[in-house]
């Protein structure tokens, strides 16, 4: 590893903003690929801060400050990435259904995301499902994420699914569903293709999906 990565790796973990932009910033002038600052310096130190989180090390907290000093750094990268043409790992349209106005546990899922190195379309909260399907037929998603707090909600999961099979969309995108109430047979039932726990396996269901 370069030291540059090093440096990357650590800011990011240790949740250091301003380190973060330094050490992107460096790598920049080092003349490293702005894709291999990405996909070898900041995807890796998200990998590695969502396994210390599924083991117990890292808590909500420390993930959530390690993924906003991410997006600090993406956010410098992002202009070269999209002259450089690097290829993102997929699409992921994501929101909190229909009713629902809890935005905290999808925040940090998008945030993951993108540490992982997809491109995400926020959709907010309270999203009913023709915004959903309105996302997907724009087209170029891969996977829809939606997010529920509340068992009262959760029926707007099976709606949004029906509606993309009423459209015509439901092959064309993996469905991943996420919240506390939400179970893995629950989405079983409404036809989700898989659940997350929490933001760290989402990103991985999100990434083995799209066989990355």
């Amino acid at each position: 590893m370069t030291p540059q990565f090093e440096a990357l790796q650590t800011a990011i973990m240790e949740g250091d903003l301003e380190a973060t932009k330094q050490a992107v910033q460096a790598a920049l002038d080092g003349g490293i690929a702005p894709g291999s600052i990405l996909t070898d310096g900041m995807i890796p130190a998200m990998g590695e801060v969502g396994r210390l989180f599924e083991e117990g090390e890292y808590f909500v907290p420390e993930m959530l400050i390690a993924a906003r000093a991410m997006q600090s750094g993406l956010g410098l990268l992002k202009p070269y990435l999209a002259s450089s043409d690097v290829k993102s790992t997929g699409t992921v349209v994501i929101g909190t259904v229909k009713g629902d106005l809890h935005d905290i546990g999808k925040n940090l899922v998008a945030l993951m995301l993108e540490g992982a190195g997809f491109e995400v379309k926020d959709l907010g909260v309270d999203v009913a499902p023709e915004k959903f399907v309105e996302a997907v037929r724009t087209g170029g998603v891969d996977i829809v994420a939606m997010s529920a707090l509340l068992t009262t909600t959760m029926t707007s999961m099976k709606a949004t699914v029906e509606a993309l099979q009423q459209a015509g969309l439901r092959d064309q995108v993996k469905v991943i569903v996420g919240g506390a109430p939400v179970t893995e047979e629950y989405a079983r039932q409404i036809g989700a293709d898989g659940c997350a726990a929490d933001a760290s396996r989402a990103a991985t269901l999100a990434k083995a999906l799209v066989g990355a």
